[in-house]
């Protein structure tokens, strides 16, 4: 399983938060792309279009268990995909910024 650390991404990544809405609208890192694991296949296409073409995919969920089964799925479908280990609440523990739609300070569910 390609992984990569929180603190190991820069700012500016590629982040895809595959957490459900609730999850979401609690608190997400800024700048994510939000696909639900359960809308994902339905959803794929808005993947490919927001996406780097030639970057890396980092895939992040509450705890990295969601996010390794995504990640699987893209690294079989040929594309540049790692789990972010430990998902938000690691992001969260390491102090990376947590924000609600609104912009102001959210939390990990």
């Amino acid at each position: 399983m390609p992984t990569v650390e929180v603190g190991d991404l820069k700012d500016d990544d590629f982040l895809l938060d595959v957490r459900e809405d609730d999850e979401w609208q609690a608190g997400h890192a800024a700048g994510a792309l939000h696909i639900p694991i359960s809308e994902f296949v339905a959803r794929y296409g808005e993947l490919t279009e927001a996406a780097p073409q030639d970057g890396r995919i980092n895939v992040i969920c509450r705890s990295g268990g969601r996010s390794a089964q995504v990640t699987m799925y893209l690294v079989q479908q040929g594309l540049d995909a790692v789990n972010v280990a430990g998902g938000m609440q690691q992001w969260e523990a390491a102090g990376r910024p947590v924000v609600t739609d609104a912009g102001g300070p959210g939390f990990v569910v």
